[in-house]
């Protein structure tokens, strides 16, 4: 899924009066809506249980709160991709991974997307594969090309999409997004603002509050 408001801001890029587009942005939606519902469910249990329960019952499920919420979070809605003209930028759970696209090697889509850059590789969690619907763009890639066989065209090869916003029922998600991303790094790789190391961070407002959530659940379940 993309998002992206599509209006140019003022700013500097490749030349001076070039403007500068706000990022294109690749997540999973599925992911997020179940990171909802598994937040929603949890709040109902653990407010239940701190409202109602007894003895231990109480601080235990306050203490679960951050050990539960936090690694939610990271694992459905955290994770995405951004891009534009300079870099792309990998929100995993727990780390981030900043690109300039001079840095970018490749982007592929096996059993799942890899960014290979800078002589690294880091997988990408915010664009899963589904095997599901490869099989199903397959098909739908079939049935066309048969069509078209039966009326005695000749049947060239698909052109990649790279608008957003324009899906291609004969790919599936995962391969459309890695495509447009890897059109947008041979595109911009020569770009003099898109040149410098690749960096990555640890997102320590998961990590800490988790950990520290995990202490403090021991403690309460041990006194």
């Amino acid at each position: 899924m993309t998002e992206s408001d599509g209006k140019p801001h003022q700013g500097p890029a490749g030349s001076a009066d070039e403007p500068v587009y706000a990022d294109r942005v690749y997540r999973s939606i599925p992911g997020v809506i179940s990171g909802v519902l598994l937040l929603a469910v949890a709040a109902w249990l653990i407010g239940d249980a701190a409202l109602t329960g007894t003895g231990k019952t109480p601080a235990v499920a306050l203490a679960a709160v951050p050990v539960f919420a936090f690694p939610v979070i990271a694992y459905t809605l955290r994770p995405a991709v951004l891009a534009n003209d300079r870099r792309l930028v990998v929100r995993n759970p727990l780390r981030t991974i900043t690109a300039p696209w001079a840095a970018v090697d490749a982007l592929r889509a096996g059993y799942s997307v890899e960014l290979l850059a800078d002589g690294r590789k880091f997988q990408v969690w915010a664009v899963p594969v589904s095997l599901r619907q490869r099989k199903r763009a397959n098909r739908v890639r079939e049935r066309g090309t048969e069509h078209v066989s039966r009326l005695g065209m000749v049947v060239g090869r698909q052109p990649t999409p790279v608008v957003s916003g324009a899906p291609d029922p004969t790919r599936a998600w995962s391969d459309q997004v890695v495509g447009i991303l890897q059109e947008m790094a041979e595109r911009n790789a020569p770009r003099a603002d898109a040149a410098g190391p690749v960096t990555v961070s640890w997102c320590w407002w998961i990590i800490a509050p988790t950990l520290v959530g995990l202490i403090a659940l021991i403690t309460v379940i041990a006194v």
